[in-house]
């Protein structure tokens, strides 16, 4: 069994390198666009279901790729950031970098915000649910960083070492398993993209 991970398009706060936490923006005219190409891959994969997170953003993403009526679920949102949603990363790197540093690797939270640990469960419970009832490929269209806690939970990749993925493209990894207690990963930040998109939280 394949879990397929997409994030939404690059959003409106993407491109102004804000964090978004669990606000919202709307998808920019390169997220709708980066949404588009990857339809076809989408339809490719051949997923058994489809599930998106219940942010405004992934709703606008999965209904883009021809699945408006796909199921949400509110434990694929992404991490509350707290009192940082909104923030500017270059403006926090520049006040905090030591914070920030240590968000980044799941060791800080900010005021208000959703710990590493909790938000990293709820993904995971989401994910291990969502796979006892599925039979074949689940696609899930989340965002940046519930990509980062499966691979934390499933492949022992601590959020540090993870490269944050490009808007619109695909994670996959792949569990050999019956018990489906780790995974392989098979692809990562896949899809068909322009060059210069926002990688922004």
């Amino acid at each position: 069994m394949r879990l397929i991970l997409m994030r939404h398009g690059e959003t409106k706060w993407n491109a102004e390198q804000r964090l978004q936490g669990q606000d919202n923006s709307l998808l920019s005219e390169r997220g709708v666009a980066q949404v588009k190409r990857f339809r076809a891959y989408a339809k490719a994969l051949q997923p058994a279901r489809i599930i998106a997170s219940d942010l405004g953003r992934t709703r606008q993403t999965v209904a883009l790729i021809g699945h408006p009526d796909a199921p949400s679920d509110e434990r694929f949102r992404e991490l509350d950031m707290g009192e940082w949603t909104g923030r500017c990363k270059p403006d926090l790197i520049a006040e905090r970098p030591d914070d920030y540093a240590a968000w980044r690797a799941g060791r800080f939270t900010p005021e208000r915000g959703e710990t590493w640990g909790v938000f990293r469960s709820r993904v995971a419970e989401g994910v291990r649910d969502w796979m006892a009832r599925t039979e074949g490929d689940l696609l899930v269209v989340a965002h940046g960083g519930v990509i980062r806690a499966a691979c934390h939970e499933f492949l022992d990749l601590p959020p540090s070492r993870v490269v944050p993925v490009t808007p619109g493209t695909a994670t996959i990894l792949n569990f050999p398993g019956r018990d489906r207690s780790a995974a392989q990963l098979e692809g990562y930040n896949i899809g068909s993209v322009a060059p210069d998109v926002s990688v922004a939280d």
